[in-house]
């Protein structure tokens, strides 16, 4: 489909020209032999280049250019060569902007040269000119304004992807955030629940009054636990965005209440903190500070923020502990620096930690401060892409400007010398009434209504110069033109408007200001075609012109309305199928919450009430050793997260798919609606390595499984040791996250990756030969 996409249009034109080279076919004859051989030869350049434009537009409209300038001297009169004007249009539907205006330029200068060369330096030259600058640029933003919107639907197929991604991911990223937080909490309270009963059980006989506060301090803590908990899982009902809340004060408690275990801790935290930066020191210093509570009890610790260049700079420093750590090393999960440059990568950060030449222990962060550092460039951004939109406006308006003027200029031509002079103060006013004319439609898409009442206004301008100046009506004709703006304008209100039930008087207000324009203009003098109007000719003149008009005039409105429809229609697609995607994500989260704060409760929350219990009961001991239980509850949950299980007990992981479970997995798609086949198999697979068949099954599955509702097609061939996927149908796959696995993925497998825009995929995998022995994979769930 996509090669006769390519070719269908140049084989027309071809075909067309060729038929003008007949013998009787054009009135004026064909040409000599040698310039029947040098417009033939033109004709191939042309079409071939033509071929390319969709891949090579730059090149291909080189090549147009050439064939124009080759066939245009050869047959001047016969050569049509619309070659370059198609090529412009790919040119600035594939290209950039300046890429764009570069190519308009070279068009332009070639077209005007040829024309300085075959028409000599005359006026009739002014209105070539005119008439070919308005029709190029006129190209060019029709090609623009496409390329707007294929980028938009880029942008949106971008989105769905990143959507479908974080849906897949969902569970996934649920799991790991309550693991980050569950170690949180039993560093914070319960580590510090078992150093201090630890302390007190020692120092029993030397200081007795210690035991009464750890009994104190355990029961605060386990109450505290139980509440941490209890915000942990209405934490789970939250979205999982970031808090823009200050998150100095935060820090600042964090900081005391590790002063209140009796360790001296100094800190300087400037102002402010706010974002997610902000939050990954919070977790870092909690981190930190407990790590140092575990290894170095009762040693001082440091900790200190600083901002500089955009950055956020954290240092938390505690000296060699006074008193060895017994016990400390089976509290933790082992997770902890782990965890901390987690949570500083996420932000965009890094982190080290070591031991310093003292013998104590250092942790280094560097985040970006994203409050300071992220306003210039969106604002850079957005004014790029703002000037880059603004580009078809002004084209269009500049060509709906040159077009009436090379009108003017073309219908001036047979006049005399001495009449065009004579005149020609007139004339510069009808081309500035029809600039000013045209002028308004640069803001048709912001302002649609407003544009078409100033285009139905400055019409009148033409009848009031006939009377102020006045005007000849031989040379105010030429204000018919602006009839184009008019058009122009009642499109704009179509496409741009808020609907068809709020837009529907504009066709009628346009045929009647645009009727009710000319006849003020053709009688502004009392005169219609050399002879006296009165009232009922101006009537019944405003009249015929009236029913002229008003189909035209309806069928641009409808014209407008349907390109509206489809704009419409294609954001809403988007707009469901994002908001679908969010939703499966939020419930597959949401499911992913309520299993583990239910396993959450089963782990630790009854050996947490029985700690605060024992602490209440006076029991110090056994206060020590279900702080211990929990968190070893809470290890082995940790465990089960970071397997992906609910609880680590988990069985063997299921056995990898393999390419021959495509045909499952497509009639699996079938059976949900959607249309999918698939061809090649198990031919092409066929002896594949265990590897080879993963990969291929992993890049199919997430291809499909990029959310386009549309048909798509697998088909997979084999050749001279290379395995050939092309899948079609699955444009939100070739761009965007998906895109980017599937790079990886293909990456991984030593092959090669196309992604074409139309939304076809192609990947080349190495394979064995094709009589090669088969393999044995093991068995898949998905047979």
């Amino acid at each position: 489909m996509e090669t006769i996409r390519n070719w269908l249009l140049p084989l027309l034109l071809a075909a067309g020209q060729g038929v003008m080279l007949w013998p009787g076919v054009y009135p004026d004859g064909t040409p000599g032999p040698l310039a029947l051989a040098a417009v033939v030869c033109a004709l191939a350049v042309e079409t071939a280049t033509l071929g390319w434009r969709r891949t090579a537009p730059v090149r291909s409209l080189a090549g147009t250019l050439a064939a124009g300038v080759l066939g245009g001297f050869a047959w001047p009169d016969g050569y049509v060569g619309l070659g370059p004007l198609i090529a412009l249009y790919s040119v600035a539907v594939r290209c950039p902007v300046p890429v764009t205006v570069r190519a308009l330029a070279a068009v332009v200068g070639v077209d005007w040269v040829g024309a300085a060369v075959t028409e000599g330096l005359r006026p009739p030259l002014l209105s070539t000119m005119a008439l070919s600058l308005g029709t190029y640029v006129l190209c060019a933003g029709l090609g623009e304004a496409r390329r707007q919107w294929l980028a938009g639907r880029l942008t949106a197929a971008r989105r769905l992807a990143g959507a479908e991604q974080a849906r897949l991911l969902a569970g996934d990223q649920e799991r790991r955030r309550l693991a980050r937080e569950l170690h949180d909490v039993s560093a914070h309270h319960l580590t510090s629940v078992v150093v201090t009963a630890d302390a007190a059980l020692r120092l029993r006989d030397d200081r007795p009054e210690l035991s009464a506060e750890a009994l104190a301090f355990a029961e605060r803590t386990g109450t505290e636990t139980l509440t941490a908990l209890q915000r942990l899982v209405g934490l789970l009902r939250d979205t999982g965005g970031p808090d823009h809340r200050p998150m100095s004060g935060r820090i600042e408690e964090l900081v005391a209440g590790f002063g209140r275990l009796g360790r001296p801790v100094t800190a300087r935290i400037p102002d402010g903190l706010a974002g997610p930066a902000a939050e990954a020191v919070h977790g870092i210093v909690r981190e930190a500070l407990t790590n140092a509570l575990r290894y170095a009890p009762g040693a001082a610790a440091r900790v200190d923020v600083r901002r500089a260049d955009g950055l956020l700079e954290l240092t938390v420093e505690n000296a060699p502990p006074r008193v060895p750590a017994q016990g400390a090393g089976g509290l933790g999960a082992g997770r902890g620096v782990a965890g901390m440059r987690e949570r500083a990568a996420t932000v965009g950060g890094e982190l080290a930690a070591g031991p310093t030449p003292e013998g104590g222990w250092r942790v280094r962060a560097t985040l970006p401060d994203a409050a300071a550092a992220r306003r210039p460039e969106e604002t850079g951004w957005r004014r790029d892409v703002l000037r880059e939109q603004r580009f078809a406006d002004p084209a269009l308006m500049l060509a709906a400007m040159l077009l009436p003027v090379a009108c003017v200029a073309a219908l001036t031509e047979d006049w005399a010398g001495a009449a065009r002079r004579a005149v020609l103060p007139e004339l510069l006013l009808v081309c500035g009434l029809l600039v000013v004319h045209a002028l308004p439609l640069l803001w048709r898409r912001r302002a649609p209504w407003a544009v078409f009442g100033a285009v139905l206004a400055t019409a009148w301008a033409g009848p009031v110069a006939v009377l102020a100046v006045p005007l000849p009506s031989h040379v105010a004709q030429f204000l018919v033109a602006g009839t184009l703006v008019e058009t122009l304008a009642g499109y704009a209100v179509a496409a741009y408007g808020p609907g068809a039930g709020h837009t529907w008087p504009a066709p009628v207000v346009a045929t009647l200001g645009t009727a009710g324009a000319v006849t003020a203009l053709a009688c502004a003098d009392g005169m219609v075609a050399g002879e006296r109007a009165g009232p009922a000719d101006a009537v019944l003149l405003s009249f015929l012109l009236s029913v002229v008009l008003a189909p035209v005039f309806t069928a641009v409105w409808g014209a407008g309305l349907l390109v509206r429809r489809r704009r419409v229609r294609a954001v809403a697609y988007d707009d469901f199928a994002f908001a679908s995607s969010m939703w499966q994500a939020d419930r597959a989260a949401e499911a992913e919450r309520q299993r583990l704060a239910a396993t959450l409760r089963e782990a630790v929350l009854t050996h947490t009430r029985a700690l605060v219990g024992a602490a209440r009961r006076g029991e110090l001991a056994e206060v020590a050793d279900t702080a211990r239980a929990a968190l070893a509850a809470m290890r082995e949950m940790l465990r089960g997260l970071a397997d992906g299980g609910d609880g680590g007990s988990g069985g063997p992981l299921a056995p990898s798919p393999s390419a021959a479970d495509l045909d499952a997995l497509c009639r699996a798609l079938r059976s949900a609606g959607r249309e999918v086949r698939l061809r090649g198999l198990p031919e092409a697979v066929r002896g594949l390595p265990p590897s080879t068949q993963v990969s291929v099954y992993r890049i199919v599955e997430a291809a499909l499984g990029a959310g386009d509702p549309g048909p798509a097609r697998v088909t997979l061939r084999r050749r001279r040791g290379t395995l050939r996927i092309t899948v079609t149908g699955i444009r939100l796959a070739v761009a965007g996250p998906v895109a980017e696995r599937l790079r990886v993925q293909v990456a991984a497998g030593e092959g090669r990756i196309v992604c074409e825009p139309a939304g076809r995929l192609r990947v080349s995998l190495p394979a064995g030969a094709p009589g090669a022995p088969v393999q044995e994979v093991s068995p898949s769930p998905y047979a």
